[in-house]
């Protein structure tokens, strides 16, 4: 997908996603500092990203994970308010605008009640009619279209050419689609197949049946695959839902009406109209379990490194070098080296990872621990240093030792288990890596 271009669905974890990650599930908990926090739920993040449908909640959620947890975005300007109304006081407190204000609001308020008593009370002789029901009367808000059953066939469909991994050609008919959710397999592939939950890479093409217009793809120049977990409502069911069951290495047809889409309102960024039908053909990259981690051949690091064992999908085992000096910089060492892309900053990046003191070797953090793999978008402030810096460049599944001196990590600040200016060991593993 073109950097330039919309985003599918919008950041599910960190990154901005599954939604963007907790500032508490961050590798050693948050980040240093004295900065303040901002918390926005994820179902504002998803549209902010312009795959979301603006205006719509959060669609109702299957069983699952709970994604919904807020999202945390540290700040390192604390915000100064000088506000009239007397925002800028701790605890805020009303101010001279504020005071003139609400003594405004409290004479036109009785005047309005006074008013409503005399126009109402009538003939004194007479029952007075009892207030209506404040939910009775408000007005019905419409809900969303439900979103209809996935088919594999409809009774006319758009044609693809192209092979998987490049970008396809879509030709659509010049009959209007009959509204019908199609997920249609055009070229199955061998690899491990998409469960709820899983972490899915995907590229695509796409394509407004209604306008003929090409929607911008993957495949742009600058492009980047779309990463998220599958099956949590992350994106619209276009994709979120159409991947579900489907094998890394297929290519795939979606037709997406309305309801699949981006409901009644459509896409004003996209120019995408409320009524019209998409089509997207995708080609699953890559899927990974939420506990996957890396596997292939083990380059064993250097004498001066701490050594590491490897324990499969439980944490890694860190044992410091002895005699070894304390480093000043960042050191990294390529333990599996990975075959896919190289990690860019901006990306966002799917990892596991195992933390551990480089004094003793005492593991202080571990994703492995926890069951779920971490995300967050490289270069983005939103981890240490260390990481921002050590795992730019790495190829998607590599396993990399890093060793973050004290001023790339928490600095002079104790951090959980984690003393003050303490230096730091990771083991990382790079299952993936796009745009979320």
């Amino acid at each position: 997908m073109s950097e330039k271009a919309t985003s599918p669905g919008g950041p599910g974890t960190a990154d901005g996603g599954s939604a963007g990650d907790p500032a508490d599930s961050r590798p050693g908990g948050p980040l240093p500092g004295d900065g303040e926090s901002i918390v926005v739920p994820p179902s504002i993040l998803r549209q902010s990203a312009g795959w979301g449908s603006p205006g719509d909640g959060p669609r109702p959620k299957t069983a699952g994970p709970a994604d919904e947890a807020p999202q945390i975005f540290a700040s390192n300007v604390r915000r100064q308010d000088t506000s009239e109304a007397g925002y800028d006081q701790n605890p805020p407190g009303v101010g001279r605008l504020g005071l003139i204000l609400g003594t405004v609001l409290a004479v036109l308020l009785v005047g309005s009640g006074v008013t409503l008593y005399l126009a109402n009370r009538g003939d004194d002789s007479k029952p007075t009619a009892a207030p209506a029901d404040a939910a009775t009367a408000a007005t019905p808000t419409p809900s969303a279209e439900p979103v209809p059953p996935i088919k594999d066939t409809a009774k006319v469909l758009p044609t693809v050419t192209g092979d998987f991994g490049k970008k396809a050609t879509i030709t659509v008919p010049g009959e209007a689609a009959d509204g019908t959710f199609v997920v249609k397999t055009i070229s199955e592939g061998s690899g491990p197949a998409v469960e709820k939950d899983s972490w899915t890479s995907v590229d695509y093409t796409a394509k407004d049946w209604t306008t003929g217009k090409d929607i911008p793809s993957s495949y742009d120049d600058k492009g980047k695959p779309q990463i998220f977990q599958a099956g949590t409502n992350a994106l619209i069911p276009a994709l979120d839902q159409a991947v579900v069951g489907k094998k890394a290495g297929s290519r795939i047809l979606v037709v997406a009406p309305p309801a699949a889409a981006f409901g009644s309102q459509g896409n004003t960024t996209m120019e995408i109209g409320a009524k019209d039908n998409l089509v997207f053909v995708i080609d699953i990259q890559r899927v990974n379990a939420p506990d996957a981690v890396v596997s292939g051949a083990v380059t064993p690091p250097p004498a001066d490194f701490p050594q590491v064992k490897d324990n499969g999908k439980k944490a890694a085992e860190i044992t410091p070098a002895k005699g070894a000096t304390e480093p000043t910089e960042l050191k990294s060492h390529v333990l599996i080296q990975g075959t896919g892309p190289k990690v860019e900053t901006g990306e966002k990046v799917l990892v596991q990872y195992t933390g551990a003191l480089w004094k003793d070797g005492k593991k202080f953090d571990s994703s492995l621990d926890k069951g779920q793999a971490f995300s967050f978008s490289v270069g983005g402030g939103q981890v240490i240093e260390g990481w921002d810096k050590g795992l730019q460049g790495v190829a998607v599944g590599s396993r990399v030792e890093l060793v973050i001196p004290a001023s790339l990590g928490y600095k002079d600040q104790a951090q959980g288990d984690i003393p003050a200016n303490s230096t730091l060991v990771f083991v990382v593993d790079v299952l993936d890596a796009g745009v979320g």
